[in-house]
């Protein structure tokens, strides 16, 4: 297998070159991405593939489900370089429908560590169970649900010291809730952006 993916790579590459002879030269001067992707690790879902987006475009953090931890330093690493370091000024929080992680949180069984981090998840369940049960099936609840996390994601991105600090320098972010459905390839807008002064505005209100 490790062969037939390096052959496949040999492939893609003279592909690539022979289609755009500078490509490679130009990705290694250095990366210059409009975007960063909060997404799930789950492997149907790559970023700039979903995106329509070249290798360079997007800068990527992926985990189980999308979830966003306070205390999670490698989500923060990324995205402190994505905001300093590279000048993002989009963030996308996206989650996807038929969610693996979002059908553990729901389930009564045991998944070892992803428990634990799946934990969040199961909060907003909870939270939220009222809304939930008036979908008519176990499915259409677990895509509720992984919108709602979505949600959640966002304005916890959002209410980071990295974003806080970007956004009192005068930077221009904004982070946005997407979901990405299996079923036909289509990226949604959940209608979540926050932008700078959302907070402002919010504890004005």
């Amino acid at each position: 297998m490790l062969k037939d993916l390096l052959a496949r790579n040999l492939e893609w590459s003279a592909k690539r070159q022979a289609e755009e002879p500078d490509y490679f030269a130009r990705l290694a001067t250095q990366q210059a991405p409009e975007f960063f992707w909060i997404g799930c690790s789950d492997s149907r879902v790559p970023a700039n593939v979903v995106a329509g987006l070249d290798p360079g475009e997007v800068f990527v953090h992926r985990n189980v489900a999308n979830v966003v931890h306070s205390s999670d330093m490698n989500l923060l690493s990324a995205l402190e370089f994505a905001v300093e370091a590279l000048k993002v000024r989009e963030i996308i929080v996206c989650g996807h429908y038929g969610c693996g992680g979002v059908k553990a949180a729901t389930e009564d069984l045991p998944h070892g560590l992803a428990d634990h981090w799946l934990e969040p998840i199961r909060r907003l369940a909870r939270g939220f169970a009222v809304d939930l049960a008036r979908e008519p099936d176990m499915e259409a609840r677990r895509d509720r649900l992984a919108e709602l996390n979505v949600v959640e994601s966002v304005r916890r991105v959002c209410e980071t010291p990295i974003l806080q600090k970007a956004w009192r320098s005068g930077a221009n972010i904004r982070v946005h809730g997407l979901i990405y459905g299996l079923k036909d390839g289509r990226l949604r807008d959940l209608d979540c952006s926050i932008g700078p002064g959302h907070f402002q505005k919010e504890a004005a209100e």
